[in-house]
């Protein structure tokens, strides 16, 4: 590896959408050129703005390109723009957004350095419309989960997100047909394929204000994140369902407070809401992973697993794991992509390997989901002095196909 004060960073290209968000563009400009990135191309695809957004760019010109005509909407906009790049690194950052300080040096001496990486994406924060900082960004997860991408919710911030440009050799870029989840969905074909790492810097902001595209999308926001879900998971309501679907129809359905004078029913929506909420747990309970972070996994676990070799006609799952004397003998049935499935009894504690033959038709839009449910569990704290009270099933050192 080469000193970092050495090291040649690849070339980048930034791409930002815009129409008519004259208000905040300048700021997301100068949040790209001032990274003083040594090798950046700027794009700008503007869609036929009719604001001061085309003044503005003007000023600009000889520091980045840009075009403006009429497109069909944002994810044509952000293709059009990767069509243009040079970049060995692309990424978008909306005309409302902004880039932190140190931003793009930290991200691609990343990808210098780890030449197998195909996607990066970090921290961030959540800004008003006068960039205070509301919050960091609550929901990202420091470390790539694929699983959890599909099933749970879209935990990456588009704003901290970084790929190399081959990623569009084998996979599609985004999706134009879709208007509001084409970076999520993005992200998942991404970590069906490729190596996607987390990187612990603040590398973006997304703006919040009024007229953002989350806060105005309501049903068909939900009804397209409802497509998503079940394009790229084999389960029809996953946690992702429910925790969008509370989201959008929650406080529509059941508002606190009196509204219109319909006092009965402010007085029943605490009670409709705990009663939801009791269901949810209960729902969510059986929904959930199944997979502790110390690798101990309960009675059913599930995981995801790239599809990392599409060439290969044929494959095998390995389930390495070890098994604890107090669950012993345990059965073991495992399924991928609901389509092949083989039942293991594990009769001795210690190390074991399950191993399940896979074939091409076994794929499923290029992962491999893998679920995996015991016939029984136990719990440490009922056998002795541990405090530990999760119903565990073995742990599960390593999930690959080869």
């Amino acid at each position: 590896m080469k000193p970092r004060s050495k090291q040649k960073l690849p070339r980048m290209t930034i791409v930002t959408p815009s129409f008519n968000q004259g208000k905040y563009i300048e700021r997301t400009i100068e949040s790209v050129l001032g990274q003083n990135y040594p090798d950046l191309e700027f794009i700008v695809v503007d869609g036929g703005s009719t604001d001061n957004t085309l003044d503005i760019l003007r000023r600009y010109e000889g520091r980045l390109q840009w075009t403006s005509e009429q497109d069909r909407g944002q994810s044509h906009a952000i293709n059009k723009g990767f069509r243009m790049a040079s970049g060995e690194i692309v990424a978008w950052l909306n005309s409302d957004d902004v880039y932190l300080p140190g931003a793009l040096q930290n991200v691609g001496r990343y990808f210098a350095q780890h030449d197998s990486v195909m996607m990066v994406y970090g921290e961030g924060y959540m800004i008003d419309a006068d960039d205070e900082i509301k919050s960091r960004f609550p929901f990202t997860e420091p470390k790539f989960d694929l699983w959890k991408l599909i099933y749970y919710g879209d935990y990456i911030l588009q704003q901290s997100s970084f790929y190399r440009r081959a990623v569009f050799d084998s996979i599609d870029m985004l999706d134009e047909s879709l208007h509001y989840t084409m970076d999520w969905d993005l992200f998942i074909r991404i970590g069906k394929r490729f190596r996607i790492d987390y990187i612990p810097e603040y590398v973006g902001s997304i703006r919040e204000h009024g007229e953002a595209k989350t806060s105005t999308g309501g049903g068909a926001r939900f009804r397209e994140i409802r497509q998503l879900l079940r394009i790229h998971g084999v389960l029809r309501y996953p946690l992702a369902y429910f925790n969008y679907g509370w989201d959008t129809y929650g406080n529509r359905w059941f508002p606190s407070g009196h509204q219109n004078g319909r006092r009965r029913a402010s007085r029943l929506n605490p009670l409709v809401r705990r009663l939801f909420q009791s269901l949810y747990a209960w729902y969510s309970a059986r929904l959930r992973q199944g997979c502790y972070p110390d690798g101990w996994i309960g009675k059913k676990a599930m995981v995801v697993l790239p599809d990392l070799n599409p060439d290969k006609k044929k494959g095998k799952l390995l389930l390495e794991g070890e098994a604890a004397g107090p669950n012993i003998p345990i059965k073991v049935k495992v399924a991928v992509n609901r389509k092949v499935a083989k039942s293991f009894l594990i009769e001795r504690p210690g190390p074991f390997v399950l191993e399940l033959e896979l074939s091409v038709s076994s794929v499923e839009d290029r992962c491999f989901h893998v679920e995996i449910d015991c016939n029984k569990t136990f719990t440490p704290a009922k056998l002795g002095p541990s405090k530990d009270a999760r119903a565990l099933a073995f742990v599960l050192k390593t999930a690959k196909v080869c």
